[in-house]
């Protein structure tokens, strides 16, 4: 049985324990220790999370940006 349903990808979801809001930023880090660079990894955020998330980065220096997401990316 195929209905869209099970066949389309699931919504991106914010990245903060717990959470299953659908995702509208993305925070872009690296941890200079173990990451080159240039090398950017992202963790996703709701609304709510954006902030909290973006702190939890912040303090080990590992937060690059922070960036509106669209699942279309």
């Amino acid at each position: 049985m195929t209905t869209e349903a099970t066949n389309a990808a699931p919504e991106p979801t914010c990245s903060a324990r717990g959470c299953r809001e659908t995702a509208t930023w993305q925070l872009v880090w690296n941890n200079p220790k173990l990451h080159t660079p240039d090398r950017r990894k992202i963790w996703l955020a709701c609304d709510e999370h954006r902030s909290s998330l973006g702190d939890f980065l912040a303090a080990r220096g590992f937060l690059r940006d922070t960036e509106p997401f669209t699942a279309d990316e």
